[in-house]
């Protein structure tokens, strides 16, 4: 079982507490987010915090998306290279006489 850990994060000026399991994944994350809103901040000024941070949740499962999709396209490229690496390996077999 993990060990789970209180942590304070800081993201668009508000602290939040938080438990987590890996402190360092997690403070990745909050400086990840906080600079997306921060970007989405600059882009629209005048917008409410409550809008910059819909749009910035948006922009960063727009990313996920990206990410999932490369990663699902990668899947199917080195599936597809392992069954012509399988069948080669089956036309060597047959071929081989011994």
């Amino acid at each position: 079982m993990t060990d789970k850990k209180k942590l304070k994060i800081k993201i668009f000026d508000k602290e939040y507490s938080l438990i987590v399991e890996n402190e360092e994944i997690a403070k990745e994350l909050a400086v990840y987010v906080n600079k997306v809103m921060e970007e989405t901040k600059e882009e629209l000024p005048d917008q409410p915090v409550q809008t910059i941070a819909i749009i910035a949740c948006l922009n960063i499962a727009y990313d996920l998306f990206l990410e999932k999709n490369k990663n699902r396209e990668l899947l199917i490229q080195a599936s597809d290279k392992i069954k012509k690496l399988k069948l080669l390996l089956n036309e060597v077999r047959m071929s081989d006489p011994s």
